[in-house]
Order: C-alpha cells, then sequence, then structure tokens
C-alpha cells in the first residue's frame, strides 16, 4: 500500500470516519499477515515504514485512536 493509496481512503468521503479507519487498518494488517517467517529485515522496515503512513492518515481522521497507534508502534519498535 503506497501514500496515495492510503491518501485515497482517507479521503473518500462518502464512506463514516469509522469505515475509512477500518480499511485503514484492514490494510496495514494484511500487511504485516503477510510477512513471513521468511521475511527480510528490509521488508519487515518496509511494512513499518508504510504502517507508520496509515497511523498518520487515521490520527488526522481520529486525533486519538492514531496518536495511540502511533505510540505504541513506537513503543514496540524502541523495545524490539
Amino acid at each position: 500500500m503506497d501514500k496515495e493509496e492510503v491518501r485515497r481512503i482517507a479521503e473518500d468521503f462518502n464512506k463514516s470516519i469509522r469505515q475509512r479507519i477500518d480499511e485503514l487498518l484492514e490494510a496495514d494488517s494484511n500487511m504485516y499477515t503477510n510477512l513471513g517467517s521468511d521475511s527480510t529485515k528490509s521488508e519487515i522496515e518496509d511494512v513499518k515504514k508504510k504502517s507508520r503512513v496509515i497511523y498518520r492518515a487515521i490520527k488526522d481522521l481520529d486525533a486519538f485512536v492514531g496518536s495511540q497507534l502511533l505510540y505504541y508502534q513506537d513503543k514496540d519498535y524502541k523495545g524490539a
């Protein structure tokens, strides 16, 4: 999922904020699901970067939820 696709979903005003957030979280979940035990460190880092873009878009839609997602991603990243 690239930045343009994230923006397209986040700005789809035909859907509710909840629906847009759900769609973004589903895309995020799919990216992590597609990682496997054979994934390279580069592939894992790429998914984390894309995930951060998604979380920032969510923060624009719902500041509290987006902030929490970013906080826990940072906490997990630093703790790993």
